[in-house]
């Protein structure tokens, strides 16, 4: 069975359809969504999900931010930079330029994976 938040989108999906160049959310005319109407249901959103603290820093302050982390997370997961570049859309290079400030903590993996190649042959 698909999780909650998939069986939420395959319903909107069937009853709304998509909107110009497959958008998942248009505008009540029919268009592309004002940036604006992001921004409101947003920070709506963080508000609702947040610790007052949590709303106040700049924690997920902005969409993107989500796209941001998520990307961090599978670089520290140990998924390879050629693999995360393809998910994402972006070229090796770009990709480690925007996100090599955020990978931490595989000195020991990197280690280990050498060691283990240096073993096997």
């Amino acid at each position: 069975m698909a999780p909650p938040l998939t069986r939420i989108l395959r319903r909107h999906l069937e009853t709304f359809g998509t909107g110009p160049g497959g958008r998942v959310f248009r505008g009540v005319r029919g268009g592309e969504l004002a940036t604006v109407t992001y921004r409101r249901v947003w920070d709506r959103a963080r508000l609702a999900a947040l610790s007052d603290a949590e709303y106040a820093s700049p924690l997920a302050k902005r969409p993107y931010d989500l796209r941001h982390a998520c990307v961090s997370t599978w670089l520290n997961g140990g998924v390879p930079a050629t693999q995360v570049a393809e998910w994402v859309g972006r070229s090796v290079e770009v990709l480690l330029r925007v996100y090599a400030k955020c990978i931490e903590g595989q000195d020991e993996a990197a280690k280990r994976c050498i060691e283990q190649a240096l073993r096997d042959d």
